[in-house]
């Protein structure tokens, strides 16, 4: 038989099976009425739809079982009592901790019924300076204040004061402004080898960086006709894309690390791009641990499956950039990647700027264009607005360029080469250190320890009892140094180190020892199932911070630094 034989001999065969399907509904629906047909295709219909819109959502079908049995779970009256009893317990040592008062001191409530002089205002600035009992001038905090320059501050205090009255929604009231952002924005592109095409905006900070990236490609796939677009990212990407898909209805894809170098897995990377993926994710270095992702590789698959490819250079972007010419190779993670589409960096970390100043920047103009918004028709008029904000504070944008124009490429490789010896050094010391380990081989300012030996939160709470303030980090249990300027001071890596060893020294001394204090609330709350609970805690907490309840000071428990336990 010929193949138009076979093909004829085929159709008929599918004829023959359409026809006795159509013979078969027939019989069995031939006792029914027409309305009970049409009313259980209409039930059939919107029960599929029912399925679908409850399996399929941005929140995986797993995660909101859980959720519903937790809560199932506390509405039983003993049980789900004595969880309040023990948040209720929680909130109020954390509004007492946070919220109390040196003796003599008072909230204010109300406006005072009549202004205060400029010498009395002064006055109660003072006071609420002698609240601060965090000797950071000394390096001895992880991050935070990048540098502190008293001579850099002074720079900067006169020219926000200049334009502190300045508001870049008004370009042709201030013009000036409007030529410093540009030339900011300029600076960065050229620092991040942009190309002509390369542009951004200044924004307030890293998060509003990564929210303007995350809204324009979810704009981007929107116009693709993707209904449900997903955020591709590394697990240790910063918290600001996990706020991003929350703000903008993405759904966030996490993929896991290599255990060894703490680099994202590019293989399983690949095996989560879908057709809803909006963008891939890279950090330059991540916040956790300090480790660059390998984004030569990751740029490939963006450049294969066409998806825009956000840097997140937030952290480090003002030491990166400079690392070569102080002295530190690195593999190349910006516009000279192709595949690379757009970069966020904190001008207001290494750059040394004023808090409140970040830069979005993109490879070409056409990613741009999708973070504006622009409202046509309002009756007060066009509206356009390049970031979240409308007005926004000239005073910040010039200081910005102020700082990037006085340090200069000389002042900033200079600062770099001195802060990424210093974390260098403090990553071989520390390594050297029986029962703790390095995560990874960070190559910027991080230096991540952990431990399989002990619970590395009872370090985490010696360090702080010496006075050393570092970051917390969970899943998995590890604290970090972010190292900055006022680490470079003659001593304070060595002292950091020392201390190090010495509390280690002691804790191996009985390692299986139970942790107490700040140490055992973090590690309880990694173990904790419901994290509904941790999110009622951190709510609390939030709360706490625009609490005027009056806790005064108790004198029995400060320890001889005067911070209270």
């Amino acid at each position: 038989m010929d193949y138009w034989g076979a093909l004829e001999v085929y159709k008929e065969m599918v004829m023959l099976y359409v026809e006795e399907g159509r013979r078969q509904i027939n019989f069995h629906c031939s006792h029914l009425e027409p309305w009970q047909i049409i009313g259980a295709a209409v039930i059939t219909t919107l029960g599929a739809v029912w399925m679908k819109a409850f399996l399929f959502q941005q929140e995986s079908l797993t995660s909101r079982i859980k959720k519903q049995c937790f809560r199932l779970i506390r509405k039983i009256p003993f049980i789900g009592g004595a969880i309040q009893s023990q948040l209720n317990k929680a909130l109020d040592d954390m509004s007492e901790s946070l919220c109390t008062l040196k003796n003599g001191m008072s909230y204010t409530q109300q406006l005072p019924s009549k202004g205060l002089s400029q010498s009395q205002v002064l006055e109660k600035i003072k006071e609420h300076q002698t609240l601060n009992e965090v000797p950071w001038e000394k390096g001895c905090v992880s991050g935070a204040v990048y540098w502190g320059d008293e001579s850099l501050t002074k720079l900067l205090v006169k020219v926000y004061g200049d334009f502190a009255w300045s508001n870049p929604l008004h370009p042709d009231i201030f013009p000036g402004v409007r030529k410093m952002e540009a030339e900011v924005v300029r600076m960065c592109c050229t620092l991040f080898n942009g190309g002509p095409n390369s542009c951004g905006t200044v924004t307030s900070g890293g998060t509003e960086s990564i929210l303007m990236a995350c809204k324009a490609y979810r704009d981007m796939a929107y116009e693709r006709g993707v209904k449900y677009p997903e955020i591709v990212a590394p697990v240790s990407v910063h918290a600001a894309f996990n706020k991003a898909a929350h703000y903008f209805g993405m759904k966030l894809v996490h993929i896991p690390l290599d255990n060894k170098t703490m680099k994202v897995d590019v293989k399983a990377m690949k095996r989560a791009i879908n057709k809803n993926t909006a963008m891939l994710v890279c950090s330059a270095p991540q916040f956790p641990h300090g480790i660059i992702d390998p984004i030569e590789e990751v740029a490939k698959l963006a450049l294969r499956y066409k998806i825009p490819l956000h840097v997140d250079a937030c952290l480090g972007g003002f030491l990166i950039v400079f690392m070569a010419k102080a002295g530190y190779s690195l593999a190349p993670f910006d516009f000279r990647v192709k595949g690379v589409t757009s970069i966020s960096a904190d001008t207001h970390k290494y750059g040394y700027a004023p808090k409140g100043s970040s830069v979005i920047l993109y490879s070409d103009k056409k990613y741009r264009h999708h973070q504006y918004f622009v409202a046509p028709d309002w009756q007060g008029g066009i509206y356009a607005s390049p970031s979240i904000a409308g007005s926004r504070p000239g005073g910040i944008i010039a200081a910005c360029w102020a700082t990037m124009m006085h340090m200069g490429e000389n002042g900033y490789v200079d600062a770099t080469r001195k802060i990424i010896s210093t974390a260098q050094k403090i990553k071989s010391e520390i390594r050297k250190i029986k029962g703790i380990f390095v995560f990874g081989d960070p190559e910027v300012s991080v230096v991540a320890i952990g431990s399989d030996v002990f619970d590395i939160f009872r370090l985490s709470n010696a360090l702080t009892s010496e006075g050393w303030n570092l970051n917390t980090l969970q899943f998995p249990s590890s604290i970090h140094i972010c190292c900055t300027v006022l680490h470079t001071q003659k001593g304070v890596a060595d002292q950091f180190v020392r201390c190090v060893r010495e509390q280690v020294a002691i804790i191996m001394k009985n390692p299986k020892e139970k942790t107490t204090g700040m140490g055992a609330i973090y590690g309880m709350a990694q173990s904790i199932p419901d994290r509904s609970l941790v999110t009622e805690i951190s709510q609390g907490f939030l709360d706490c911070l625009y609490s005027t309840e009056v806790h005064k000071t108790n004198t029995n428990h400060m320890n001889g630094n005067g911070k209270a336990h």
